[in-house]
């Protein structure tokens, strides 16, 4: 007997919450998901099932996967989450999102080089000094120093999310070694291998151009003027949990993927070792944090950084993406001034709003945090990937007194703000056989090259799996979506 059960049958949208594929029902002609809708709600459990092992395979074949780091599973190598129902978004709400994404990061691109330079943000006190001064991401040796073309900030993953008001918001800036790019790219691959026929329905803003775009954003920014620099990338290694994404990106760019132990720096110029000798390296993306790159200036004991590429980078032999330092600017408590820096660089109001931010340093900041705690979600500034994220209405009376000393021990480190409720989108659970309500948000990426900033269609939209979990990070178990911007008719 056929299965007649649909994969919605069991679907509730909790109260007082935004589903973005089934909160706002209108007429077909204007509803961007009818057609997804139409096409998901005709296929069976069963042949459903057979189309999601399908794509998990496809992962797999592709050798996708993340680590997760919990308490059951220490650095487990699992198979990225995938979830074939896509987020879509329209053409008129992309163009303001890529507005104000553009706006973001020529604002934070002109705050560090007015940071490590002249400083005058901070004289004129529209970004407290101390939080500078104090952030853990300033790089002293960076003073004075402004690289080529004058950009610091190549390569930027600006998470946005959608609140239950309809309005997007941004959570954060990722301006270190921001990742999750290369899922944006095989997600539509293996959407376009699973469910080729909805591509024919339904026209979307291509992805794939993004490996020579970042290519060419990396010698755009090249310190000598050559018409082709060598350009490599230099991972920690094959045990890195985005080790995937280092080595689909070099191979998609036709660039070298490299250790350290593949470079050496001799008067104060980088070189790649190969077997016909060494070979002059003009640019390093590099996917080792600041901490770990060069053992010469930084930790001592690193040995997945360079000894002498700082030296090189300084004297403008090697240009080094993104630039050391740069985690200055997406410490939490600062990327609350970001809407500030647009004000003040650009003579502009700011496109998209930031979520409302509580700075503990500040006393009446932390006065109200700690008067609010229960309403709140307090986050270590530092730390990224969800890590140290405290949602406190969960907390019992014990443990929210315990975090209140925790805060009040180091008010520098921490950051609250309330609870945003991120809106909903239909995700297959595969326990349940069926489609069910989940929170995401939008992680967007955005190249800056000395003449061009471009901004990817889309992002990756990422989903947690938990139900009622607001952490959506793949390093937690978090999963994905591809995301499609649908082209003008």
């Amino acid at each position: 007997m056929a299965d007649l059960r649909s994969l919605f049958d069991t679907y509730v949208i909790p109260d007082d919450m935004l589903d973005e594929v089934f909160s706002a029902p209108q007429s077909d002609a204007s509803d961007p998901y009818a057609q997804v809708r139409s096409l998901f709600q005709s296929i069976s459990q069963k042949d459903f099932k057979r189309l999601n092992e399908s794509a998990k395979l496809s992962f797999l074949n592709q050798g996708i996967t993340f680590s997760v780091y919990d308490d059951e599973e220490q650095g487990a190598e699992k198979i990225f989450p995938f979830d074939l129902f896509p987020r879509l978004l329209e053409p008129e709400e992309w163009a303001r999102l890529e507005q104000g994404i553009t706006q973001r990061n020529q604002a934070l691109n002109l705050f560090l080089k007015d940071v490590y330079t002249h400083r005058r943000i901070l004289k004129d006190k529209v970004v407290p000094k101390e939080l500078v001064d104090s952030s853990p991401h300033y790089c002293q040796e960076m003073k004075g120093f402004v690289p080529a073309g004058e950009i610091y900030t190549h390569i930027c993953g600006t998470d946005l999310i959608r609140h239950k008001d309809g309005q997007f918001y941004v959570l954060e800036d990722n301006v270190r070694c921001p990742s999750g790019v290369s899922y944006v790219l095989a997600n539509r691959e293996t959407m376009r291998r699973t469910l080729s026929d909805l591509f024919k329905q339904i026209a979307v803003e291509g992805v794939s151009q993004y490996p020579s775009m970042l290519l060419s954003t990396l010698q755009s920014v090249a310190p000598r003027g050559i018409a082709d620099p060598l350009c490599v990338l230099l991972t920690p290694g094959q045990y890195n949990s985005a080790y995937y994404e280092h080595s689909f990106l070099a191979q998609t760019m036709g660039i070298e993927l490299v250790e350290s132990r593949d470079l050496v720096v001799e008067r104060d110029t980088v070189y790649l070792r190969t077997i016909r000798g060494l070979r002059r390296v003009d640019v390093i993306y590099r996917r080792v944090d600041d901490a770990f790159l060069d053992p010469e200036v930084f930790r001592k004991d690193s040995l997945l950084g360079v000894p002498g590429v700082m030296g090189a980078y300084l004297k403008g032999n090697a240009t080094l993406v993104n630039a050391p330092g740069t985690g200055v600017s997406d410490d939490k408590a600062i990327c609350a001034f970001v809407p500030d820096m647009i004000r003040y660089y650009l003579k502009q109001e700011p496109i998209l709003p930031n979520v409302p931010t509580y700075i503990c340093q500040r006393p009446d900041d932390l006065a109200y945090t700690l008067a609010h705690l229960p309403e709140l979600v307090i986050k270590p500034v530092d730390m990224s990937g969800g890590y140290g994220v405290t949602v406190c209405d969960r907390l019992s009376k014990a443990e929210l007194e315990a975090l209140a000393k925790k805060i009040q021990a180091n008010p520098r480190n921490y950051i609250a703000q309330p609870k945003m409720l991120l809106s909903l989108h239909s995700t297959y659970i595969e326990e349940e056989e069926h489609f069910e309500p989940r929170h995401i948000d939008l992680r967007t990426f955005t190249l800056m090259g000395k003449d061009e900033t471009y901004v990817l269609p889309g992002g990756l939209t990422r989903v947690a799996l938990k139900k009622g979990s607001l952490i959506v990070n793949s390093s937690q178990g978090g999963g994905s979506k591809d995301t499609w911007v649908l082209s003008d008719p």
